[in-house]
């Protein structure tokens, strides 16, 4: 048997649980792929985003939907080595991929700015919206995972003040008919390294000239600090982020001092004694 088919073999069999069944019950649960849909799946080099695509590539061929599927790489300024390491996963996987350049790690070096990671996440959306336009697609797959989501939620309430999550799907506010999805939304990381591994599948990371060489910039990374405190909480409570997930769809408004929606702010005291 060809390796790329004992690969695909290991995500409906050895991984149907963690895997499998998870970016299925998030497909059909959200809603994330429907009839005729022209999806653009985005490849970044790492283990998720090239577990999506085999994902997608399997529920193509074996689902009961009928939709396109382009699996895009934007190469955002990689080495030649990389970019080629990228390439070689691909035929290992048989995911027939397209490469697109862009200059953005170079942009974003010659910045001014303190948040080189924020900087370049927005502009690889704009490159990536754009390509999926060209290609005439409706969606874009990304490759965030359950974990992705958890750390979203608390950097949001620890950092940011507000309690807000990574959505499952969410139409792009500058790119008319665009939706984003994200159909590994279920799927444990631990899973996708254990699936990797059992493979003996080796990604890309993040192959990024800017933080290539600066550890501080990885050691001061707030997203890394969340990581390790679910860690720690999970040794307290083993389903603490299924916890922290779960409250997410369970949000007692009865409960909240105030809410916010579409930029409109509304405190609980609007109603307070109109329910008395």
């Amino acid at each position: 048997m060809e390796r790329y088919k004992e690969i695909e073999q290991s995500i409906i069999k050895k991984y149907r649980k963690d895997i499998w069944s998870k970016f299925v019950r998030a497909v059909q649960d959200y809603e994330l792929i429907k009839e005729n849909d022209n999806i653009m799946v985005c490849i970044s080099g790492g283990k998720d985003s090239f577990l999506l695509a085999k994902c997608i590539q399997e529920i193509q061929r074996h689902g009961k939907l009928h939709f396109t599927a382009h699996y895009v790489v934007m190469n955002p300024g990689y080495t030649d080595k990389n970019k080629e390491y990228v390439i070689k996963n691909a035929e290992t996987l048989n995911i027939p991929i397209e490469v697109f350049d862009s200059d953005i790690f170079n942009v974003v070096l010659n910045m001014d700015t303190k948040s080189p990671c924020y900087m370049c996440a927005r502009m690889r959306r704009g490159y990536l919206y754009s390509k999926a336009q060209e290609l005439g697609c409706n969606k874009i797959a990304l490759g965030h995972h359950f974990d992705d989501v958890i750390e979203t939620t608390l950097l949001s309430m620890l950092y940011g003040s507000e309690i807000k999550t990574m959505m499952p799907k969410l139409h792009s506010d500058n790119f008319e008919g665009l939706e984003l999805i994200r159909p590994l939304y279920l799927v444990k990381e631990e899973s996708i390294i254990s699936w990797a591994k059992h493979n003996d599948l080796v990604f890309l990371n993040c192959a990024c000239k800017i933080t290539e060489g600066e550890t501080s910039i990885v050691k001061d990374s707030k997203r890394l600090e969340i990581k390790k405190l679910i860690s720690d909480l999970r040794k307290i409570n083993k389903n603490v982020d299924y916890n922290i997930f779960k409250a997410l769809d369970n949000v007692n408004l009865n409960c909240i001092l105030g809410t916010k929606k579409d930029g409109e702010y509304h405190s609980f005291l609007e109603k307070y004694d109109k329910n008395v």
